[in-house]
């Protein structure tokens, strides 16, 4: 199929991005690119470029750009949130220490800038530069969040919509741009990108309480373990009477959770149906993210931004 060109090219595009002149760059650079990721966010630029009428291939490297930032702020994520594993391997971190990790994210957000610059778009380095400061600022809000269990529902969509909706959003946007899009397009693909990015992080939550290690590429219970409190365990709170909220808060705040201790807090989620409120929320913005690109006439382009749409709500991994 044309995506499945799509994806080569971008797989090729990564590989020729990443030659520098010094070795550990690359190998570090490499193992977090080469671990797995789905490229969904080239994949939306590319998709929303051509959903605008672009019909060239000179849009690989751009859309490289939104793989780089992604995997840059896994890396520098990884050290914040002090994780040992990451898609079912050792985080980089595990491996090649904090340091070299953070300088490698550098590397990676300056390099992706550079590949942007490389368009000579003033429009496009807006897009982008206006993301990636709002995912910095999503990195604080988390920080300052964290073990915080009284966060607010609000609050925790502001984390997520600054950590992950806004790359995506920024994805689909440029794309708009690149292909020409007026501005009613650009403003269509950013709302569906938008939206697609907070369905992706709450599904991505409930798969913390549901899924299994093996599909997960990281263990079961990792947000908690990480002293992250995310919708479903927020939900879930808010429903408990004075004794269960204690001890929550307890088993929270500990310096580590037992297996029997996330078992416990796995139920009351599931009791209290923070699973299904979190799904629920999720396929509300899919549906949102679908309908923003009705605009379009119904391309092969569009029904692929569709199918990632629903791909989004039934993925296990």
């Amino acid at each position: 199929t044309q995506v499945q060109s799509d994806l080569a090219r971008i797989e090729a595009e990564i590989q020729a991005q990443l030659t520098t002149s010094v070795p550990l760059i690359s190998k570090v650079a490499q193992y977090i690119l080469g671990s797995g990721g789905k490229r969904l966010r080239p994949l939306l630029m590319i998709l929303s470029a051509r959903l605008c009428g672009y019909q060239g291939n000179n849009d690989t490297p751009l859309a490289v750009v939104f793989e780089f930032v992604h995997a840059a702020s896994l890396l520098h994520d990884d050290v914040v949130d002090h994780a040992e594993f990451r898609r079912n391997q050792p985080a980089a971190k595990t491996i090649w220490g904090n340091p070299a990790v953070v300088l490698v994210g550098d590397f990676l957000y300056s390099k992706s800038i550079l590949m942007a610059v490389g368009y000579s778009n003033i429009r496009i380095l807006e897009v982008l530069s206006d993301a990636t400061t709002k995912m910095a600022e999503g990195e604080v809000l988390q920080l300052i969040h964290a073990d915080d269990l009284e966060i607010d529902e609000q609050e925790y969509l502001q984390v997520i919509t600054r950590k992950t909706a806004v790359l995506i959003s920024a994805a689909c946007h440029i794309g708009a741009i690149f292909g020409d899009g007026d501005t009613a397009q650009q403003q269509a693909l950013s709302t569906y990108g938008h939206n697609m990015g907070i369905a992706f992080q709450l599904i991505d939550d409930t798969l913390d309480y549901t899924g299994e290690v093996e599909e997960l590429g990281k263990p079961v219970g990792n947000d908690i373990q990480e002293g992250k409190a995310t919708l479903p365990l927020i939900y879930a709170f808010r429903r408990q009477g004075k004794n269960e909220k204690k001890r929550l808060r307890r088993i929270f705040a500990a310096e580590e959770i037992l297996p029997e201790d996330f078992q416990e807090i796995r139920e009351i989620v599931a009791r209290s149906g923070g699973i299904e409120y979190t799904r629920r929320l999720a396929l509300q913005h899919v549906q949102q993210a679908k309908e923003a690109i009705q605009i379009f006439p119904p391309y092969p382009a569009r029904q692929a931004l569709e199918d990632i749409a629903d791909y989004v709500i039934c993925r296990r991994v």
